[in-house]
């Protein structure tokens, strides 16, 4: 099955502005990536709702919560690692915008999780506006 995600400029709002190589390498790694990050969470949601939501869209290898550094609790935001590409990309074509927990979530291509990332990066040890990644 052909990729609807070839075009660049549609293929993910989100960008770190932490990745350690080039624009070029950071498309790369989306284009082959399969895992999403979903932000505009709610501080409230499980584990178990995302599992029960992305599940959807194909098999979970892994889900990591995005915590805030400092109380160690949620902070809006996640990973979800799947275990095909195919699937990654369904959860972004078919969950983004869904409401979970009363909000309207976002799910984007993420480039590859590694350790630290899910702490939130904010002043307060929280999760900064999701705008300032776009």
């Amino acid at each position: 099955m052909a990729s609807l995600f070839k075009d660049q400029a549609k293929l993910s709002q989100y960008r770190d502005r932490r990745f350690p190589g080039s624009q070029e390498e950071f498309e790369q790694a989306l284009l082959a990536s399969t895992i999403v990050y979903i932000g505009n969470m709610s501080f409230y949601t499980t584990e178990e709702q995302v599992y029960e939501l992305f599940s959807r869209a194909g098999e979970i290898k892994k889900i990591i919560m995005g915590l805030d550094k400092n109380t160690k609790t949620p902070c809006g935001f996640c990973f979800v690692l799947f275990y095909s590409r195919e699937d990654t990309e369904d959860a972004v074509k078919y969950i983004s915008g869904t409401i979970l927990d009363d909000r309207p979530i976002r799910v984007d291509f993420d480039w590859g999780f590694q350790e630290g990332r899910q702490w939130g990066r904010g002043r307060s040890g929280g999760q900064v506006d999701d705008s300032a990644f776009v």
